[in-house]
């Protein structure tokens, strides 16, 4: 029987000494909502901010405003971790893309990369029988 736990469990406290000059983006930009997560090199999520967390409601979340608005209070978030350069992934055909994009250069963060990650269909699935009356 183990008495000690602490020493099997995960601390938050170990992220927050970090710095991490190196991240990556993640931009959501659909027709209703636009997400924005910054990671570290693997994956794991340092802050995040939604047009919905920002107290935008209805078809205001999904807006170009909306978009900038979230990115700086995600990056404000993250300004412990000393983000200095970053590459950012976008997926989704919104309006707040290039806002996103746009908030992130006036940050004065370096991008060095923007990928277009959009799923794109392939034919989609097989449609169903034609009815017969």
């Amino acid at each position: 029987m183990v008495k000690n736990k602490s020493k099997f469990k995960k601390s938050k406290t170990s992220k927050l000494g970090r710095s991490i000059p190196h991240g990556r983006v993640y931009v959501q930009a659909t027709y209703n909502n636009t997400i924005v997560t910054i990671t570290d090199q693997t994956g794991n999520v340092l802050s995040w901010c939604s047009a919905g967390q920002a107290h935008f409601r209805g078809p205001k979340k999904s807006t170009p405003y909306a978009a900038g608005i979230i990115t700086n209070k995600a990056l404000e978030k993250a300004q412990k971790y000393n983000l200095q350069e970053v590459d950012v992934f976008v997926k989704g055909v919104g309006s707040g893309r290039d806002a996103a994009v746009r908030a992130l250069y006036a940050n004065r963060l370096d991008i060095l990369s923007i990928k277009d990650v959009t799923g794109v269909p392939h034919n989609g699935c097989r449609p169903p029988k034609a009815r017969r009356v």
